[in-house]
């Protein structure tokens, strides 16, 4: 069936100071979700989404349950519109949204389960020592010579790839300062080292996968109400055990985005709708396909604009 509506949910770089807060003050539905998260960690974080100090909310392991809070909060004022989707699909963190939204895991259970996902991968690597860059319309065929060349016995990966034109990688500081100047070498426009706190989704995240298979064990996933695409795959799952296995997987692996979008594109999705903080999503969608219609919605006046 063509025509249909795929919710897609942001990750880690999307959260900023006050997101949220005017969606829980319109719906009754958003506050819910926000109470529910304080609960469930015994920590104040709806304080934390709607006043910062951005110090804090940059912190991994708060960034992540932040943001899922936030997606889930939107999620619960879209159904309550009469919005549902047909399929889901989240980047990186994105993806512990999308099986809430697909009634894969509770609420609870996600925000606990990031809180420790954030923590694990802040201890993975000790500050100072990985590094993430976004590398902007490199010449197709480039990136596997530049990170072969870049290595040098260190880790440097594809972490992100995110549409044709923006690829992040991750891996040792070093390694990825090489990547960015042989990318630039081989004709890429920019290459940009990312203001993160670890290299996600690269091989230096084993620790933090290893210490996360504990906890995604403990917590019950369920099959989906509607497919999700996922990160490590690109493929479409429906139940439990896949989606169990897909956050475990996709810790050291690299998001594949883009084919995650036109994955969505062929099964029928032709409405995209970001749900959470910020625009990066609609913003790669125009990149991957300009064909493709987008959305965001994560603040009470953006319910207008969206496609019915």
């Amino acid at each position: 069936m063509a025509n249909q509506t795929a919710f897609l949910f942001p990750g880690q770089g999307s959260q900023f100071e006050g997101m949220g807060r005017a969606l829980a003050e319109a719906f009754p539905a958003a506050r819910r979700v926000f109470e529910e998260a304080d609960d469930a960690l015994s920590f104040p974080l709806t304080r934390l989404c709607f006043e910062g100090p951005d110090d804090q909310l940059r912190l991994t392991e708060n960034t992540q349950p932040a943001l899922l809070t936030v997606s889930t909060a939107a999620c619960a004022v879209l159904r309550e519109q009469g919005f549902a989707p047909d399929f889901v699909a989240g980047h990186s963190l994105g993806e512990y949204s999308a099986l809430v939204a697909a009634g894969s895991l509770r609420f609870a259970d996600a925000v606990r389960l990031v809180r420790q996902r954030g923590r694990y991968m802040q201890a993975a690597v000790p500050a100072g020592v990985g590094a993430m860059a976004a590398i902007l319309k490199l010449p197709e065929g480039k990136l596997d010579d530049v990170l072969a060349q870049a290595a040098q016995g260190e880790v440097v990966s594809a972490a992100n790839l995110n549409s044709p034109d923006q690829i992040v990688i991750a891996g040792h500081a070093a390694a990825v300062g090489r990547a960015a100047e042989l990318a630039k070498a081989a004709g890429a426009r920019r290459a940009v080292l990312l203001p993160v706190s670890a290299p996600f989704h690269c091989a230096l995240m084993k620790p933090a996968q290893q210490r996360l298979r504990a906890d995604l064990d403990a917590a019950e996933f369920r099959d989906l109400s509607c497919p999700l695409i996922n990160n490590w795959q690109a493929a479409m799952i429906r139940t439990g055990a896949e989606a169990r296995e897909g956050l475990y997987q996709q810790v050291p692996n690299p998001v594949r985005w883009t084919e995650s979008v036109r994955a969505l594109a062929a099964a029928g999705a032709a409405r995209f709708i970001e749900v959470g903080a910020g625009a990066v999503l609609t913003g790669l969608l125009r990149n991957i396909d300009p064909a493709l219609t987008g959305a965001k919605f994560g603040e009470p006046a953006d319910l207008e604009k969206l496609p019915r």
